[in-house]
C-alpha cells in the first residue's frame, strides 16, 4: 500500500501480517516480499539495536564524489525535517545531513549518527536496506517499515552504481515525516544520485588524464627533450593515415584493453590486413599522485609509412610538446567529462552542477551501454568492441627491442587503468554473448532442447551452473493456469556434473519469499549476492538442500523469468562460484536480456508442439485403429510421422465383396493440421468410394473430383488466410484371392513394390496418372496375377525420398530390405524402416505391407444357368449337396431362400451370361451374376403388392448384401455367417 487519497493506510495489513494472516494483494509487492525476509531472518519488529562500526572511510571516493550534492541538498531543503543519508553498499551510514541543523541534537543517535548499518538483515523494512535488496528505487511509508521506531516515517532511497562496473556502491536515501510526501522528491532523488555517479566518473577521468600526462612526460625526459631517429613516436591517427584502415584499429583497441587489464610489461604480435605487422607493448606507469596504470603502444613492422609521416613525426621537443597537448586535449573531450573540468584541464574535478542538473550528458561507460568507450583518456579512445585477433605472444622479456628495430613507428594506443580495463573487456565480452545467443538459442522447435540451449550459451561465460524450470503444460505445449503447482526442473547444466540440484524430470516444490517465487510472482529479476556470508532467510525451509549447493561454493545468483507474449512459462535460474565476482546489476541485465531471448524461442516451440500434438492426434484419429478382419492377405503396418510438422499420409484396408480386399496409401501436400483435415476427408471419401466397388480408375476420379472442390472452398475462403490445398497422390489396389488378380490404379503416386515367393522384387511399372486435385484427366488401371504368399509393399514418398536423399540408393535400399520372401509382414515392415526410413524424418512416412493369400478351388462352386425358371430348383438341390460337402448344413435353409430369390430375380429381369457361385470362405458367400447393369433395390412392399419381397428376405436371412458392377453386368452377392445356424 502507498498512498492513496492524501492518507498513508498500511498499518491493518501490516498487523494481520504479523498474526500470520494473507495479506496478498493488499501490499505492494517489494514491500510484502521485505517482510516475508524480515520474519524468516527472525526479525522483530520491537527491536531497536542496529549494529554499528566506526570502521569506514570518512573521505572514500564515494563521500569525495557525493559531498558537494549533499551541500546543495542541505541547502535546499533547509529549515525543513529533511534528514538526507549516504550509505555504503553495505548499507552503512557514511554521511547524514539535516534541513534543520537542530534535528541532529533531537534525534537519537540510529538515525542521526554515521556507522549504523541498515541494511535488510538487521533493520528490516527500511529505505535503504530495501534499495539494496531491490537494487533500484523504493519507497517505503510510515507503517511499510518493518521495525516499530520508523512507524511516523516515511524515505525515498535510491541506490548509486560505479558507471564502469555497474555495481552498486551506495545508497542516497532521504527520510521525512509521513506529512512531508511530495511527488518530486524521487524525481529529485534520482537526479542526486545521477550526480554523484558522475562525480565518481571524473574521479577516474582526471585519474586516466594524469596518467597520459606522466607517459608524456616520460617520454620527453627520456629522450632528452628530443626524440632519437629511431622508435619515433606518432599517435594512432598518424598510423591510421599511414594504411590502418578502420578494421584493423578495432582489432588494435581490443587487444590494448585486454592488455591493459594485466598490470605488468608484455609484448603482444598482432597481424593486420595487408600482411602488415603490430607488436602491442604495455607498460606499468605511475602518476605524480600515485595512480597506477598501463599504457600500450604499437610499433609498426612489415611496410614503412609513407614518407610524408615519417617528417611529421620529427623527433623534436616541439612534436612530442604538441602530442602531448593534443593527447590532452583529447583525453578532455571525452562524453563523460563535465565542462567544468574540461575547461579546467588540471585533473581536479570542479563543483558538481547539484541534483537538480536533469539526467546525465552523453553516454556512459558502464559495461553493458552499448559499443565501450574504453578504459582510456587517451588521443586513441573510442569503441573497444571489436574483436580480437592476431596471435599472442604473451609477456615477454626485452619489450622495448621490437620498439628499437630500425625504422620501426611506434604510437599511443590505450592508456588506462587495469580495473577499468576489466570492465571494457567484460562489456565487449557481454556482446559477443548476446550475438551468440541470437544464433544458438532456439535453433530447434523443441521446448526442452531450446531450454537446454540458454544454459550451453551462458555456462561458463555468464555464470557456472544453470538450471531451467518450465511448468509441465509447457512442455506439452499448453499455457499453464498455474505456473508454481507444475514446475518440472528440465534443465540442469554446469561446468561440474556433482552440484547437487535438484535432477532433471524433478517436480520443483518453491516456498514463499524465494527468489524463484518472487521471479513467479512478478518480479522482473530476483539478484542474490552473497549467499556464503550469511544464509538468506529464504533457503532457511531447505536448508539441507541449500547447504548442499553452498558446499560447492556457489556464492551468488540470478533468477529470471521466462515470460513471452504474456505468457509465464517458467524460470531460469544463474549461479556463479568460481568467479570469485558476485554477480551485478550488468549480469542482472544480461541474464534477463538471454531469458528474453529464450523465453520467446520457447514459446514458439511451445505453440509449435501444441499445433503438433494436435495434428498428430487429429492425423491417428483419422488413421486406422485396427485392420478390419478379412482372410484376403496378412497385413502390417508402419506410420512415421515427420519431425517437423504432421504431414498428410495416411493408409487404409478396405474389406470388400467375394473375399476381396482394397489397400490404400496416399499423401496430401503439405504439413500441420490442414493437411491433417484433408487427409481425413479423402481417406473417409475413399472408404465411402470402395463401399460402392468402384473401380480403382473410378475411385481415383472420384477423389480427384472431390479435391477439386475443396480447393474451390478454400480459394472462397481466402480471405480468412487458409491455406489452399495443393493437390494429393494415392495408389489404389484391390485383390482378389479367388483369381489372385491385383487391379491397380495410381495418380502420381511412387509405384508399389513385389516380392515374389521367390524373393525377387519389382517395381511394376502402371501408369502414372495425374495427382488428385488437378482435375479432367484420365487414370488408369493394371492388372497383375499375384501367386499365392507374394506380397505387396505399398508406401508413401517420405520412405524414400528426401532433400538431402537419392531416390535410386533408397529404392535399392528397399530392394535390399524386402528380398526375404520367409519373413512374416509385421518383420518385413521392421527391417524396412530400419533399413530405409530416415532418421529424422522431413516428411511422413506409410507403410502397408500385405502377403497375399487364395482361396482354394475346392471351397468354390459354379453353376452356369440359361434363364429359365425351372432350373431354380435345380440350384436349390446342388446348393444343398455342395453345402453339405462342405458340412454346412445347418445353412443349407437359409442359403436355399438366399439363392431361390437372388436367381429368380436374375432369371426374371436380367440378361445372359447367368451364373451362380459359393465360396467358403470366413463367411459362406452367394453370388449371382447376370448381363444386365440394372441393379435391384431394396423396399419396403405394401400389403396389396403381390412382389417386391425377395430382397426384403435376403436382407434378413444375410449379415450382408450388395450389389457390383463388372465389365459384363453386375453381380448380386449376399454373406452369411458359418455360425448363423
Amino acid at each position: 500500500m502507498g498512498v492513496t487519497g492524501g492518507q498513508i493506510s498500511p498499518v491493518r495489513s501490516r498487523e494481520r501480517f504479523l498474526l500470520g494472516e494473507s495479506v496478498e494483494g493488499s501490499v505492494r509487492g517489494p514491500i510484502l516480499n521485505s517482510w516475508m525476509r524480515s520474519r524468516m531472518l527472525g526479525l522483530s519488529p520491537e527491536q531497536t539495536d542496529l549494529p554499528y562500526t566506526d570502521d569506514f572511510d570518512p573521505d572514500s571516493r564515494l563521500v569525495r564524489a557525493a559531498e558537494p550534492v549533499l551541500d546543495q541538498l542541505q541547502s535546499r531543503f533547509s529549515g525543513s525535517q529533511m534528514n538526507v543519508s549516504l550509505a555504503d553498499g553495505n548499507g552503512t551510514v557514511l554521511q547524514r545531513r539535516f534541513g534543520e541543523p537542530a534535528l541532529a541534537g533531537r534525534l537519537p543517535p540510529i538515525q542521526s549518527v554515521p556507522g549504523f548499518v541498515f541494511a535488510e538483515r538487521y533493520a528490516g523494512t527500511n529505505g535503504i536496506g530495501l534499495a539494496l535488496a531491490e537494487r533500484r528505487l523504493c519507497q517505503v511509508y510510515g507503517a511499510e517499515h518493518f521495525a516499530e521506531r520508523s512507524q511516523s516515517n516515511a524515505c525515498s532511497a535510491t541506490p548509486i552504481r560505479d558507471q564502469f562496473s555497474g555495481h552498486i556502491v551506495g545508497v542516497l536515501c532521504f527520510g521525512y515525516p509521513r506529512s512531508y510526501e511530495d511527488p518530486a522528491l524521487p524525481v529529485l532523488v534520482r537526479r542526486a544520485a545521477e550526480s554523484i555517479e558522475r562525480r565518481l566518473m571524473e574521479q577516474s577521468s582526471a585519474r586516466e588524464r594524469a596518467l597520459l600526462r606522466t607517459y608524456l612526460d616520460a617520454r620527453l625526459r627520456a629522450r632528452g627533450g628530443e626524440a632519437a631517429d629511431d622508435g619515433q613516436l606518432i599517435g594512432l591517427d598518424e598510423l591510421t593515415a599511414g594504411g590502418l584502415d578502420r578494421q584493423d584499429q578495432m582489432v588494435l583497441k581490443a587487444k590494448a584493453t585486454e592488455l591493459i587489464c594485466s598490470p605488468q610489461r608484455a609484448a603482444v604480435e598482432v597481424s593486420l590486413s595487408h600482411g602488415r605487422g603490430v607488436t602491442l607493448l604495455s607498460s606499468p606507469v605511475t602518476s605524480l599522485s600515485g595512480v597506477e596504470g598501463v599504457v600500450v603502444e604499437a610499433v609498426l613492422t612489415g611496410e614503412s609509412p609513407p614518407a610524408h609521416h615519417l617528417a611529421a613525426s620529427k623527433p623534436t621537443a616541439s612534436a612530442l610538446g604538441a602530442l602531448a597537448l593534443a593527447a590532452t586535449e583529447r583525453a578532455e573531450s571525452l562524453t563523460w567529462h563535465l565542462a567544468d573540468a574540461s575547461a579546467r584541464g588540471d585533473g581536479q574535478t570542479g563543483p558538481d552542477t547539484g541534483p537538480t542538473a536533469g539526467p546525465t550528458a552523453g553516454p556512459t561507460a558502464g559495461p553493458t551501454a552499448g559499443p565501450t568507450a574504453g578504459p582510456t583518456a587517451g588521443p586513441t579512445a573510442g569503441p573497444t568492441a571489436g574483436p580480437t585477433a592476431g596471435p599472442a605472444a604473451g609477456p615477454t622479456t626485452g619489450v622495448d627491442d621490437a620498439a628499437d628495430a630500425p625504422g620501426a613507428v611506434r604510437g599511443l594506443v590505450l592508456v588506462g587503468e587495469p580495473e577499468v580495463g576489466k570492465y571494457a573487456v567484460a562489456a565487449r565480452r557481454r556482446l559477443e554473448l548476446l550475438a551468440e545467443a541470437s544464433t544458438r538459442i532456439g535453433t530447434t522447435l523443441d521446448v526442452s532442447r531450446t531450454a537446454w540451449e540458454l544454459a550451453e550459451t551462458a555456462v561458463p561465460r555468464l555464470a557456472d551452473y544453470v538450471t531451467v524450470d518450465l511448468a509441465g503444460a509447457v512442455l506439452r505445449g499448453e499455457e499453464s493456469a498455474d505456473p508454481q503447482a507444475e514446475l518440472h526442473r528440465t534443465v540442469v547444466h554446469g561446468i561440474r556434473d556433482d552440484c547437487p540440484f535438484y535432477p532433471v524430470g524433478h517436480q520443483v516444490r518453491l516456498d514463499p519469499g524465494t527468489p524463484h517465487m518472487r521471479c513467479l510472482e512478478g518480479a522482473p529479476a530476483v539478484l542474490e549476492t552473497d549467499l556464503q556470508a550469511t544464509t538468506p532467510a529464504w533457503m532457511v525451509p531447505g536448508l539441507d538442500h541449500a547447504r548442499g549447493i553452498l558446499a560447492h561454493n556457489v556464492h551468488s545468483m540470478i533468477c529470471v523469468p521466462l515470460l513471452a507474449r504474456g505468457v509465464l512459462l517458467g524460470i531460469a535460474t544463474f549461479y556463479r562460484s568460481e568467479d570469485p565476482a558476485p554477480f551485478g546489476d550488468d549480469d542482472t541485465r544480461l541474464a534477463q536480456e538471454l531469458a528474453a531471448r529464450a523465453a520467446l524461442c520457447i514459446d514458439n516451440a511451445r505453440r509449435y508442439t501444441r499445433e503438433h500434438t494436435l495434428a498428430l492426434a487429429l492425423q491417428r484419429s483419422l488413421l486406422p485403429r485396427g485392420l478390419p478382419e478379412q482372410g484376403a492377405v496378412e497385413v502390417a503396418h508402419r506410420y512415421l510421422p515427420a519431425e517437423s510438422g504432421v504431414g498428410g499420409d495416411w493408409f487404409d484396408v478396405i474389406p470388400l465383396s467375394g473375399t476381396r480386399v482394397a489397400l490404400l496409401v496416399g499423401d496430401v501436400v503439405g504439413h500441420g493440421l490442414h493437411a491433417a483435415a484433408t487427409m481425413g476427408r479423402l481417406r473417409i471419401a475413399a472408404r465411402n468410394f470402395a463401399e460402392l466397388e468402384l473401380a480403382p480408375d473410378e475411385l481415383l476420379t472420384h477423389l480427384d473430383n472431390l479435391l477439386v472442390r475443396l480447393d474451390r472452398e478454400e480459394d472462397d475462403a481466402s480471405a480468412t488466410g487458409s491455406n489452399g490445398i495443393v493437390g494429393a497422390t494415392c495408389l489404389y489396389a484391390v485383390y482378389d484371392p479367388t483369381s489372385q488378380v491385383c487391379t491397380m490404379a495410381r495418380a502420381g503416386h511412387p509405384p508399389p513394390a513385389l516380392v515374389a515367393p521367390d524373393g525377387s522384387v519389382a517395381f511394376p511399372d502402371l501408369p502414372a496418372g495425374p495427382p488428385l486435385g488437378l482435375g479432367g484427366l484420365p487414370f488408369e488401371t493394371a492388372e497383375i496375377r499375384l501367386p499365392e504368399h507374394s506380397t505387396l509393399v505399398l508406401y508413401t514418398d517420405g520412405l524414400v525420398d528426401g532433400r538431402h536423399r537419392d531416390i535410386d540408393v533408397s529404392l535399392d535400399q528397399l530392394r535390399h530390405a524386402l528380398a526375404h520372401p520367409d519373413r512374416s509382414p509385421e518383420d518385413t515392415c521392421r527391417a524396412v524402416m530400419e533399413a530405409v526410413a530416415p532418421e529424422h524424418p522431413g516428411d511422413d512416412v506409410a507403410l502397408l505391407v500385405a502377403r497375399t493369400r487364395t482361396v482354394p478351388a475346392d471351397r468354390i462352386a459354379t453353376w452356369d444357368l440359361v434363364p429359365d425358371p425351372s432350373l431354380v430348383s435345380d440350384v436349390r438341390g446342388a446348393a444343398t449337396r455342395q453345402l453339405a460337402d462342405w458340412g454346412l448344413d445347418e445353412l443349407a435353409f437359409a442359403a436355399e431362400l438366399m439363392l431361390s430369390e437372388l436367381v429368380t430375380n436374375a432369371v426374371r429381369y436380367g440378361s445372359e451370361p447367368i451364373q451362380v457361385r459359393l465360396i467358403h470362405d470366413r463367411t459362406l458367400i452367394c453370388e449371382v451374376s447376370d448381363g444386365s447393369n440394372t441393379a435391384p433395390h431394396l423396399r419396403r412392399a405394401a400389403t396389396t403388392d403381390e412382389g417386391g419381397r425377395g430382397l426384403f428376405l435376403v436382407a434378413q436371412l444375410s449379415q450382408a448384401w450388395g450389389a457390383r458392377y463388372t465389365a459384363r453386368g453386375k453381380v448380386i452377392w449376399a454373406e452369411c455367417a458359418l455360425d448363423a445356424a
